[in-house]
């Protein structure tokens, strides 16, 4: 069933990097990677952020950004980081990447990379931005707790243009019963306040997506939460 929301778009911004997307536990790692981890015990976190960022920039691009993918991500082989740090110089993995599920951290990576090498690498193009949701029934409200991402998407897809990317890809699961891809497309998003029949959110994500809602301020919106699955 369809729940029907008023949406308005609050403060709206371009951003280049996540807030505190790399923690010094990260850098540690990396220069652990690079097997240069030794005597960094103690270090202050200014100085331990530039000695990993001097290391890296002591490699070549390619190296680089080998090291930085190794550490993101497990679950891909050494082949396949091979192939995409070779392929991160020219490409904008953060949008073209197959799995979006990974989006996040590829955008990351871009950011740390072209600060690291003072450009080289595409500089990565998010959004920031807040919005107020606002019901007619509080039982409406229900589907943001069932399943937070995928309605919220959901939401936002009304706001876009039918021929707008994110319809021409997951109209599927934008209209469906499942869309486990949420979690990639809306890389941040937290509840900011909630009262009465209103909710408001505060939200990261790539421009790829959502760069036209800069241009909008309210809409009538309709979503639905993901269905539970009865076998598990």
């Amino acid at each position: 069933m369809q729940a029907q929301f008023n949406v308005q778009i609050g403060s709206f911004r371009k951003i280049n990097k996540i807030p505190n997307a790399w923690s010094n536990e990260d850098y540690l790692q990396l220069m652990a990677i690079m097997g240069l981890d030794d005597g960094l015990e103690g270090m202050e976190a200014t100085e331990l952020r530039e000695m990993c960022m001097m290391s890296l920039n002591d490699l070549e691009a390619n190296e680089a950004a080998k090291i930085v993918l190794t550490h993101l991500f497990s679950e891909l082989t050494e082949g396949k980081i091979d192939q995409l740090s070779n392929d991160m110089i020219g490409d904008r993995m953060w949008e073209e990447y197959s799995d979006c599920l990974l989006h996040e951290g590829f955008f990351s990576a871009y950011a740390l990379l072209r600060e690291a090498f003072n450009g080289v690498f595409a500089e990565p193009t998010g959004v920031e931005f807040m919005v107020n949701v606002t019901a007619t029934d509080a039982a409406e409200l229900t589907i943001f707790d069932e399943s937070l991402h995928a309605s919220m998407v959901r939401l936002l897809a009304s706001g876009l243009s039918p021929d707008a990317l994110l319809h021409r890809l997951y109209e599927d699961q934008i209209t469906g019963t499942q869309f486990p891809e949420a979690l990639g497309i809306l890389w941040k998003l937290e509840l900011v306040s909630s009262e009465g029949l209103s909710r408001q959110f505060k939200m990261v994500s790539s421009d790829f997506w959502f760069g036209k809602l800069a241009n909008v301020e309210q809409f009538e919106a309709s979503a639905h939460a993901d269905e539970s699955d009865e076998n598990e």
